[in-house]
C-alpha cells in the first residue's frame, strides 16, 4: 500500500523520468539542506584542488529528501562519471568485486539502501573503503588462498532511510556523514516554483505555497503534487495553478492540509480511538490497520514525529495533544469545550 500513496517520499515507476527531469545538476541549483551543501562545497574543493578521490560520503534521512540528488550533483561538481546500484541488487562478493574493479580513477559509486547489504558483501567492502583494494578468497578447502587486488582511487557514496541498521564498522569507514532533514516549507516553495517553471507550468506564490505547506517535508512528493495539480488546473483552472486551485485539487485527492492521506489519517484515528491515545505497541498498530510495522517505522512515523502528532514511549505509540486537536477529538481527562474544532481541508 504505502508505495502507492501520493503522499510516499518512496519513489514510483512514473516518477523516474520527471525526478530525473526536475534534479539539480550544481550544488548552486539544489535548495535546501544548507549547512550541509556548504560542507560539500569546501571537500570538493579540496578534492579537485589536490586531485584526488573524495572521501566516501554516507547521506541518511527519510525517502524523497534528495539523498539520490546530491550524489549526482557531487558528480558533476568533480567532473566524475558516477555508476549507481542498490544494496539488495549486489547479492554476492563477486558482483561487488565486478564493480570496484572496474570503477576508473575518482569514478563514483552510489550504493542506495546500504543497510540492506548483505554482511558477507560488507566484509569486502571494508578494505576497499580503507585502502583502495580486495581481499579475495581464490580456489576452496586446503587449496584456498588470499589474493589482493589494487583498486584505482574512488569515491562511495552511500544513501540509508534507516542508519541505525548499519553496523559501526561499516559507518566508521566514512569519511564525510550528513543526515537530510525534512524541508522547510519556504524551501519547498522554492522547489515547487523552480519546478513550475521547467514544465512551464503558471502559479502564483500562494499557489506554490499551499504545495509546499501539504509536501510533508518532501521535495519528491512536493514534484508529485505539482504533477497532479497541473492536471486539475489544466482541466478546471485555465491550466493556472492559484491558491485555490490547488486547495480544490488537493482536497480532491484527499490530502489535507497537513499533507495527510487516508493512512495518515487511519493511523492516527486508530491509536486515538481504538487505543485511547495510546500508547500501543508497533506491532499491535501494524495489525490494527493492516500495514507492516516496517512501514509504519520507515514511511509513516518520522513525518508525524517531526511535526509532533506522534511521540514515541518506552511502552509504544501515542498521539499527541495536536492529533487530538486536528480531528476535533476530546483528549483523556479533557472537557470537550476545550478542543477546537478543526477543518482537514
Amino acid at each position: 500500500m504505502s508505495d502507492q500513496r501520493i503522499v510516499s517520499g518512496q519513489p514510483v515507476d512514473d516518477d523516474l523520468g520527471f525526478d530525473l527531469s526536475l534534479r539539480p545538476r550544481r550544488l548552486d541549483e539544489y535548495v535546501g539542506q544548507g549547512q550541509i551543501v556548504a560542507n560539500l562545497r569546501v571537500a570538493i574543493e579540496a578534492a579537485r584542488a589536490r586531485g584526488e578521490a573524495l572521501d566516501h560520503v554516507l547521506f541518511s534521512g527519510p525517502p524523497g529528501v534528495g539523498k539520490t540528488s546530491l550524489a549526482h550533483v557531487i558528480a558533476a561538481e568533480l567532473g566524475a562519471p558516477i555508476k549507481a546500484t542498490a544494496g539488495p541488487i549486489i547479492e554476492r562478493a563477486g558482483d561487488l568485486a565486478a564493480l570496484l574493479t572496474a570503477l576508473e580513477h575518482r569514478e563514483i559509486l552510489f550504493v542506495d539502501e546500504i543497510h540492506r547489504l548483505d554482511a558477507r558483501v560488507e566484509e569486502i567492502l571494508y578494505p576497499a573503503l580503507e585502502d583502495y583494494s580486495l581481499d579475495l578468497m581464490v580456489g576452496t578447502g586446503p587449496g584456498a588462498r588470499s589474493m589482493k587486488i589494487p583498486l584505482k582511487p574512488f569515491t562511495l557514496i552511500a544513501a540509508t532511510t534507516r542508519a541505525g541498521l548499519l553496523t559501526a564498522p561499516l559507518r566508521g569507514r566514512f569519511g564525510i556523514v550528513h543526515r537530510l532533514d525534512f524541508y522547510s516549507e519556504a524551501d519547498l516553495e522554492k522547489i515547487v516554483t523552480r519546478s513550475a517553471h521547467i514544465l512551464g507550468v503558471p502559479i502564483d506564490a500562494e499557489g506554490a505555497r499551499e504545495l509546499a505547506r501539504r509536501s510533508r517535508g518532501t521535495p519528491r512528493i512536493a514534484n508529485r503534487l505539482l504533477r497532479r495539480v497541473r492536471d486539475f488546473a489544466q482541466v478546471r483552472a485555465d491550466g493556472v495553478i492559484t491558491a485555490t486551485v490547488a486547495r480544490d485539487a488537493l482536497a480532491l485527492l484527499e490530502v489535507d492540509a497537513h499533507g495527510f492521506d487516508d493512512v495518515d489519517r487511519k493511523l492516527l484515528l486508530t491509536i486515538i480511538e481504538k487505543f485511547g491515545g495510546g500508547p500501543v505497541g508497533v506491532g499491535t498498530l501494524a495489525a490494527a490497520i493492516s500495514e507492516e510495522a516496517d512501514a509504519i517505522e520507515d514511511i509513516y512515523e518520522p513525518y508525524l514525529l517531526q511535526i509532533g502528532f506522534l511521540d514515541r514511549t518506552p511502552r509504544g505509540r501515542t498521539a499527541t495533544r495536536r492529533a487530538f486537536e486536528h480531528f476535533g477529538r476530546l483528549p483523556p481527562g479533557e472537557s470537550l469545550a476545550a478542543v477546537p474544532q478543526k477543518k482537514l481541508f
